[in-house]
């Protein structure tokens, strides 16, 4: 059996990852939706915040975590919209983990991965960020900046970020649906 698709939709805190994730993923026959943050809260003790330089070690165990239980649901016939921070210097951990150690993008070495880098604007993406209400949210202006700027230039990835300020959350949903089933983020 092939694995149905994973999208890894990315992007900074505040630039509507959760909301666009869970539309989308019901938007799908079989869809999952995987929240990246509950798989850093469920690191209770010796963790670091994230976004801090000495987390790298942690956010890629994190992030190995998220791949493997994104391959699983693929494996399972699930179509599954990740949501978290993968920048282009994670991504590659990431899709080893979707290819269980080969290389993703197709039956051979796992499921086709989309990679989609939700970006508004840097003013939008602090007032929704700063909006939030949940426990533990990332709030604070810093480090909100600081994750939006390693966002700001995506390199040869640049084609991939999806300026979503404009659109209503539907909108956003409909934008990025659209584009997975046309293979506009699909990563090769």
């Amino acid at each position: 059996m092939t694995p149905a698709p994973v999208v890894l939709l990315s992007g900074p805190p505040g630039a509507g990852k959760t909301t666009t994730a869970r539309g989308l993923a019901g938007t799908y026959r079989h869809g999952v939706h995987l929240h990246g943050d509950d798989f850093w809260r469920a690191v209770v003790a010796g963790g670091v915040p994230p976004y801090r330089p000495e987390a790298d070690a942690q956010n890629r165990t994190v992030l190995a975590a998220v791949g493997a239980a994104a391959r699983a649901y693929a494996d399972g016939g699930y179509t599954v919209v990740v949501d978290a921070v993968v920048g282009p210097w994670l991504l590659d951990h990431v899709r080893s983990a979707l290819a269980g150690g080969g290389t993703a993008g197709g039956p051979e070495g796992g499921p086709e991965v989309h990679y989609v880098v939700l970006r508004p604007p840097l003013a939008t993406t602090l007032r929704r960020a700063q909006a939030r209400t949940d426990p533990g949210a990332l709030v604070a202006a810093e480090p909100v900046r600081a994750m939006w700027s390693q966002f700001a230039d995506l390199g040869p990835l640049e084609p991939h970020a999806l300026d979503t300020a404009a659109q209503s959350p539907a909108d956003t949903v409909r934008t990025v649906a659209a584009a997975v089933a046309a293979g506009t983020f699909r990563l090769r």
